[in-house]
């Protein structure tokens, strides 16, 4: 359900954007040898605003949408706004789409900021123009399980990236290759779909749209984050959480078999918040994890969401009121 504005700025190849403007939600016009269409030439952001009880709005960390997407600019060939540029245009969104907004409990304002090659070019080379749109939609849950515990496949065919290539930026074709394997994955009855390292296939690297951790005792585990996996916000949110509340985060590389031990799995994502990992079934074997209401992944899900609704003190600077 789109709301009902979104926010466009364009950009030559060596120039700057020119300041944007909002406009009602509707059609894009393309040339049909867009950079976009032909080569992959485009990126794509997401963040929330939380409406909080008093009805002033909030976003969180907006800022570090704009720095990765720099980032993504970067290894994709492309100007990119600037930081201040990019958390107006989501504030611009955000404010413009109010009424979206849902109440406190009830759901987000889902914010997609969006950064293409929309200038044609026929042979493979950088677009000559550029556009950065900004477009909302209000959402519930992710998945449909809701808040109850998710039900993870080992994908062992199919490799969501690999070394030197742009899995650790957030390329719109980073997406469409997933899409087969979720697909098998949610005609079994799971969830999603966790990856493995595509060079030893040993390793977990991330589930389709979200990261991963484990939990052994007094110890989380993650991934590192060194090129095939996307450094998501609420993943480095988190890590900063678990350290204040006295844990010990690591980010290093864990082989598939650490998931047996594991006390605990859950997953982090803009989309899915902090969401508890029920089972993960790899090579025909399925395991199992308790989910308890006094675990560690209720309590990092209950401060995060917390701090993003303001009922929890921000004492990161982490939040921007609208």
């Amino acid at each position: 359900m789109p709301a009902d504005y979104m926010y466009t700025t364009k950009c030559s190849k060596d120039g700057s954007f020119e300041q944007g403007r909002l406009s009602r939600y509707g059609n894009v016009e393309l040339s049909p040898s867009a950079g976009v269409l032909n080569y992959g030439q485009g990126l794509y952001e997401g963040t929330k605003a939380y409406r909080k009880e008093d009805g002033r709005l909030l976003l969180f960390r907006p800022d570090q949408n704009a720095i990765r997407m720099r980032m993504g600019a970067d290894r994709l060939c492309m100007p990119c706004p600037s930081i201040d540029q990019f958390v107006d245009a989501v504030k611009g969104v955000a404010l413009a789409n109010k009424r979206w907004v849902p109440p406190p409990g009830k759901g987000t304002l889902y914010i997609r900021p969006l950064l293409m090659g929309s200038g044609p070019v026929l042979g493979l080379a950088p677009a000559p123009e550029y556009t950065f749109l900004v477009y909302a939609s209000p959402v519930g849950n992710y998945f449909k399980e809701g808040l109850a515990p998710l039900s993870v496949y080992i994908e062992e065919e199919f490799h969501r990236a690999s070394r030197g290539g742009a899995g650790g930026v957030k390329s719109i074709t980073n997406y469409a290759p997933v899409l087969k394997a979720i697909a098998r994955a949610k005609s079994r009855g799971f969830s999603d779909v966790l990856y493995l390292d595509s060079v030893n296939k040993n390793y977990l690297e991330e589930v389709s749209s979200c990261n991963i951790f484990l939990v052994k005792g007094n110890v989380i585990s993650t991934p590192a984050a060194n090129g095939t996996i996307l450094q998501g916000v609420t993943r480095r949110s988190v890590i900063e959480i678990a350290r204040d509340h006295g844990y010990q985060v690591e980010e290093r590389a864990i082989a598939v078999d650490e998931l047996v031990d594991a006390d605990e799995v859950f997953c982090t994502g803009t989309a899915v918040g902090v969401a508890p990992v029920g089972s993960i079934t790899y090579q025909n074997r399925r395991v199992e994890y308790k989910i308890r209401a006094e675990s560690l992944t209720q309590e990092l899900y209950s401060t995060l969401e917390g701090i993003k609704t303001g009922l929890i003190e921000d004492k990161k600077g982490w939040i921007i009121e609208i």
